[in-house]
């Protein structure tokens, strides 16, 4: 039974609200806080659910952050830059961030760049030779690739 949006929770319907919410996929704790404000508790009832869902092991930052850096360089061909980016802007600490970037093999990250770059290059149509190299070099720099790799990998293809 649906409860009237104006409507409060108490905290044992909440926690369990939550506790679904979080077994359903990896949150942070910035998601379930504002899931919390959304059901209308208050900032110390957020506090005895945040600190039941941690000690339940619904919710771990740290397993996030390298569940999210997994599925984005599977995924969506993320780069390293764009998901440190998307990790900070979910205030994910730094400490956070190393461990799940470490979760992506260098070998599994130039495969993805490599094949994501040989891709874009030539579905490109662009006849103008600094026109395709722009398209291509803004591309692979909002897919969150390093400069250095994407000019390096730029003048390989321009030669083939």
């Amino acid at each position: 039974m649906k409860k009237p949006t104006n409507c409060t929770f108490t905290i044992k319907e909440a926690l369990q609200k939550l506790e679904h919410f979080c077994a359903y996929q990896e949150r942070c704790h910035e998601e379930v806080v504002s899931k919390l404000y959304s059901l209308k508790m208050t900032a110390d009832e957020i506090d005895v659910i945040i600190v039941q869902l941690i000690e339940g092991n619904f919710l771990n930052e740290s397993r996030f952050a390298c569940s999210f850096a997994r599925g984005k360089h599977r995924m969506k061909h993320w780069g390293k830059i764009r998901i440190t980016n998307e990790l900070k802007a979910r205030h994910i600490s730094s400490t956070n961030i190393t461990l799940a970037l470490k979760e992506i093999s260098a070998e599994e990250y130039f495969e993805t760049f490599e094949n994501l770059a040989e891709r874009c290059w030539n579905n490109l149509t662009e006849s103008n030779v600094l026109k395709k190299r722009k398209k291509f070099c803004d591309y692979m720099l909002r897919r969150g690739y390093e400069s250095n790799l994407i000019y390096e990998k730029v003048k390989e293809l321009e030669k083939s």
